[in-house]
């Protein structure tokens, strides 16, 4: 039991990109909020404006719209496919994380997609007060997404996802509970990609906003008890500093809300009210402006074969202080991509050496 108390203690306090660390203590399901594909882990973990594969599920499903624009040379199909060993530094061997994706063109109605993310928190032991064990069981959690994308202009894309989200943290009764750790629940997710047609920025600019796990409260034991769901804001940009038809350079930003907001008493607000006023009014205004995390990226490609990556993910010291790089790169090859990411870390930080490597397949 103790390493289950620890493991579900890690997912909800060092989740990427979560918001500070009180506020990912405040909502459940926080694997929500841990982002798939290598590419973007190597960018800071940003990615809203640069979303051009099926990972866009995740960080904006607007950029699914521009993914088949041109059928000589746009592919209407892809997958995409990561894992990553979870938490390294906590040294549990059956702790992974693993996400799937697919988007595919249907004619007449526009870029369609699926995705599963599933996180694994493995195998636990069941003891009764004076430690005798009882017995064992499973913990894992696992969201399956539907998206649809379409573009309002040529420049203009939106795109939404309903998902299915279900914790099974532990399928035990405990005490005079009649409930298990096991919940179940929905939320949607909202994303806008725009390109400014304006001639000072040359096509180069992409400018993205998603709100994600936007849901009802999840349910363990009692509705009383009952916490929010991570529900994110995520805005962000992407330019293309330089592309001389071989050599490109890629800058990427995202700037991150939690929109979840607990009172002193242990209660939280519904989704409704936290999301569109308590964490905009409540509190001084430094405090709710230092409580947004930022992402910084730049990509170096050649052609469509190679790619270097770097990145800074920064939250405010006095909101959790977590700060480290990133580095990633990827090669490509006939249908295929593969990337890798890596996170430089203090030797104490749960995320220091996560490794994650993802592969993409156009057809």
């Amino acid at each position: 039991m103790k390493k289950f108390v620890v493991l579900v203690f890690a997912a909800m306090m060092v989740s990427f990109l979560g918001q500070n660390l009180y506020a990912q203590g405040e909502a459940a399901v926080p694997f929500l909020l841990i982002a798939p594909g290598a590419r973007n882990g190597g960018l800071g973990e940003s990615g809203v404006a640069l979303v051009n594969d099926a990972t866009a599920i995740y960080w904006n499903p607007a950029g699914l719209a521009f993914q088949y624009e041109d059928p000589a040379v746009d592919k209407k199909y892809q997958v995409s496919l990561m894992h990553s060993r979870w938490l390294p530094q906590f040294n549990f061997s059956d702790l992974f994380y693993d996400y799937a994706a697919t988007r595919f063109y249907i004619k007449d109605i526009g870029m369609l997609g699926a995705s599963i993310t599933f996180l694994n928190l493995g195998k636990n032991v069941w003891t009764d007060e004076n430690g005798n064990q009882l017995g064992t069981f499973d913990s894992f959690e696992y969201a399956i997404s539907l998206a649809y994308a379409t573009k309002l202009k040529e420049n203009l894309g939106l795109g939404v996802n309903a998902k299915i989200i279900q914790s099974n943290l532990s399928n035990v009764t405990v005490g005079s509970e009649n409930r298990d750790g096991r919940a179940t629940s929905f939320a949607v997710d909202v994303g806008v990609l725009w390109t400014p047609d304006y001639p000072i920025f040359d096509h180069r600019l992409n400018l993205g906003a998603n709100l994600s796990n936007f849901g009802p409260k999840v349910t363990y034991i009692d509705r009383k008890q009952a916490d929010p769901l991570p529900t994110n804001l995520r805005l962000g940009l992407a330019y293309k500093a330089y592309d001389d038809g071989f050599n490109k350079v890629t800058l990427v930003y995202d700037a991150n809300r939690l929109l979840v907001y607990r009172h002193k008493d242990g209660t939280s607000d519904g989704v409704f009210q936290a999301a569109f006023y308590d964490v905009w009014v409540k509190g001084n205004l430094s405090d709710r402006l230092r409580r947004f995390t930022h992402s910084f990226g730049v990509e170096y490609m050649y052609g469509s074969l190679i790619a270097l990556r770097a990145g800074y993910f920064y939250e405010d010291p006095k909101f959790g202080a977590r700060k480290f790089m990133t580095f990633g790169g990827g090669i490509g090859f006939n249908i295929f991509n593969i990337d890798f990411s890596y996170i430089s870390a203090a030797k104490d930080h749960p995320l220091s050496e996560t490794m994650r490597f993802s592969l993409g397949i156009k057809f």
